[in-house]
């Protein structure tokens, strides 16, 4: 197929070079999607067909479409509608469905395949043992699609249509980040020609998150899926300061928008002067009172900043034409044009209209007391306004030490001024932590498009972390979205998330515990150490013991004892890597930050002390998260070591 395109002659079809850079572009790019992947099998099932239009057929299902020379297909994409029963069928309900045979493959050679014949009563039904080897294979490097395994619930999930927002609650190792990603990969099989227009973005909570999951589009042919983290959005200005907790949940709350609102539109000054246009020996004078009708008109629109702005001089202009015309002249187009150009009428506009900069105008709302109080009031209070006031105003914005926060205020008021481009499909993964001034960021982003919402309640670590689907859908702008619930998990062995599941209670309650399919006998083990002297030297040993295992290993603690484990990594001679960066065969200890675990999974985990997990937080709810989220990292094995008592909520 490579060769194919490659042998193409575009010499007599393009009709100017432009054209043929273009087509040479689109070339490219084909053969880089047609590339070989390292020990990616091309075909990872098959179905034989009974009864229907594909009677006696068998398909192969792979990961793209391949066909031979005559361009008859060999393997059928597995977001095809044929391919569909593939994950569906049952004996239930075997959608004409004969057989459906599953192979297993190391390295990329055929090691195995498995039989199912879903309409012999003969056979009695059983777990995939290729599936769930599949499931457990070792996690050494970037995460792999699921192609192979995709469950039925999961399945309703990812070919749900394009029109519809999602919302997916999961509990750890549900899957719901890979059912987020084969979504983007399906809806871009189904509506190619639209999003290549629209365009798609995957959007996590951190750089190591986006380069982890970073290969999963690519090796099912999709290229052209942009990723970023919500900071990358809002990246307005260089952010070079932190707010304390009080403040960042002030300045994420979405009142704030409402106050930015009023501070932006509090520029617009109506008129107390008429407006007298000089055009050669004539003069056509506005009445101030008509100018106020004008401007109350495009105020009662709601229009953005920017857009009433650059209407309010065709409006006036269009007066002046209305008088032109009275008096018995034909002006068109030009004239008015002209007249929107005039000196009196710019200077009106610029007086009545004065633009408005996004980043000044935040850097006001923060530093001057009366101006936010104004604009604050019968929203913030006056503790909520102290909270957000900076401690000594800056001279400049350059000179400002934005948060976080103050970007995505700043990205709202840009917002109130010019619209933000929309995209055809966002993918939001972890989004128990926006707050809902960051879900009105990232909803601006698909404002015309749809969006696939990802996350579990129950790891919502940040101070400000939605309580509901409901109060976040409805701030993203989807509040019509469909919440999907994936209570199966494929990659925490049984008695790890039973043990993380006693934390549920005292922080998410009512929230359903992951049921996992996952036996794993002898896959947790809790060991007291002696002491803080002792506890270093356990961590290092446990490492190493996991290490004579296959697979990855993640080392996590809390972010204070970062510093600490290194120092004693180093001493014995382990080498390790920092989230986000690749592991190899060589090297498959990574030493992982509490703060950054999230999404994050490895073969054996190593938990270091977790009540420090839990101390590192600036509330006991969030801490217990935090924990959870900790304890949940695990697909083979999960070892915790303390010195210090554990929490009370793991007893």
């Amino acid at each position: 197929m490579r060769e194919d395109v490659q042998s193409l002659d575009i010499k007599d079809v393009t009709a100017n070079w432009v054209n043929a850079a273009v087509l040479e572009a689109q070339i490219g790019e084909r053969v880089r999607a047609l590339a070989d992947l390292a020990h990616t099998p091309l075909f990872f099932g098959r179905l034989d067909y009974l009864h229907t239009a594909q009677e006696g057929q068998s398909f192969y299902i792979g990961r793209r479409h391949v066909h031979d020379a005559e361009g008859d297909p060999m393997v059928v994409d597995w977001r095809a509608p044929v391919s569909q029963p593939f994950y569906r069928a049952s004996r239930k309900d075997p959608l004409d469905v004969g057989l459906r045979r599953r192979f297993g493959y190391t390295g990329g050679e055929l090691t195995a395949y498995e039989d199912e014949h879903l309409t012999d009563p003969a056979e009695a039904e059983q777990t995939s043992k290729l599936l769930q080897a599949e499931i457990e294979r070792p996690r050494v490097g970037p995460m792999r699609d699921i192609v192979a395994t995709i469950q039925p619930e999961q399945d309703e999930i990812v070919r749900s249509g394009l029109s519809g927002s999602v919302c997916v609650q999961g509990g750890p190792g549900t899957g719901k980040t890979a059912v987020g990603l084969h979504r983007v990969a399906y809806l871009l099989y189904a509506h190619r020609e639209r999003l290549a227009r629209t365009g798609t973005l995957v959007i996590g909570p951190n750089r190591s998150f986006l380069h982890y999951i970073e290969q999963v589009l690519p090796a099912l042919g999709e290229l052209e899926v942009k990723q970023a983290t919500v900071d990358d959005l809002v990246a307005h200005v260089e952010v070079r300061g932190a707010d304390g907790a009080a403040a960042a949940v002030v300045k994420g709350d979405a009142r704030m928008a409402q106050v930015l609102r009023r501070a932006v539109r509090s520029h617009v000054t109506l008129p107390a002067e008429p407006v007298v246009v000089v055009r050669g020996s004539r003069r056509w004078r506005i009445p101030a009172y008509e100018l106020e009708e004008i401007v109350r008109e495009l105020l009662d629109r709601d229009i953005r900043y920017g857009a009433a702005r650059e209407a309010l001089p065709q409006r006036i202009a269009h007066a002046v034409l209305v008088r032109m015309e009275q008096s018995g002249e034909a002006p068109d187009d030009r004239v008015q044009d002209a007249v929107a150009r005039n000196t009196a009428v710019k200077a009106a506009v610029k007086a009545i209209w004065p633009p408005v900069d996004p980043a000044k105008l935040v850097l006001r709302l923060l530093s001057d007391a009366g101006f936010l109080a104004a604009h604050a009031e019968g929203v913030l209070d006056a503790g909520e306004q102290a909270a957000i006031l900076m401690a000594k105003p800056p001279r400049s914005v350059k000179s400002a030490q934005w948060s976080a926060a103050d970007a995505v205020l700043i990205d709202e008021a840009n917002d109130l001024v010019q619209r933000t481009h929309s995209l055809g499909h966002v993918v939001l993964d972890e989004a128990q932590d926006l707050s809902p001034m960051q879900y009105r960021a990232v909803g601006r982003r698909c404002s015309t498009g749809s969006a696939t919402v990802l996350g579990d309640l129950a790891q919502g670590t940040t101070p400000w972390a939605t309580g509901s689907w409901a109060q976040a859908l409805e701030h993203l702008g989807k509040p019509e979205a469909v919440v999907e619930e994936l209570t199966a998990g494929f990659r925490v062995p049984r008695e790890v998330i039973a043990y993380a599941s006693r934390l549920l209670p005292h922080m998410s309650p009512g929230l359903a515990p992951v049921s996992s399919v996952r036996e794993n006998p002898g896959s947790l083990t809790v060991d007291a150490v002696g002491g803080a002297a002792e506890l270093d030297a356990a961590v290092v040993a446990a490492c190493a013991a996991s290490l004579r295992r296959e697979g990855s290993t993640g080392l996590i603690a809390a972010d204070g004892r970062i510093a600490a484990l290194a120092a004693a990594l180093t001493a014995a001679g382990m080498p390790y890597l920092a989230p986000g960066e690749e592991t190899t065969a060589e090297s498959r200890l990574t030493l992982v930050p509490a703060s950054l675990a999230k999404g994050l999974e490895y073969d054996y985990v190593v938990l270091d002390e977790p009540a420090a997990v839990v101390a590192g937080e600036p509330d006991e709810r969030t801490g217990l998260r935090r924990l959870y989220v900790a304890l949940t990292r695990a697909v083979s094995g999960l070892a915790v070591l303390h010195a210090a008592p554990l929490p009370v909520q793991l007893a």
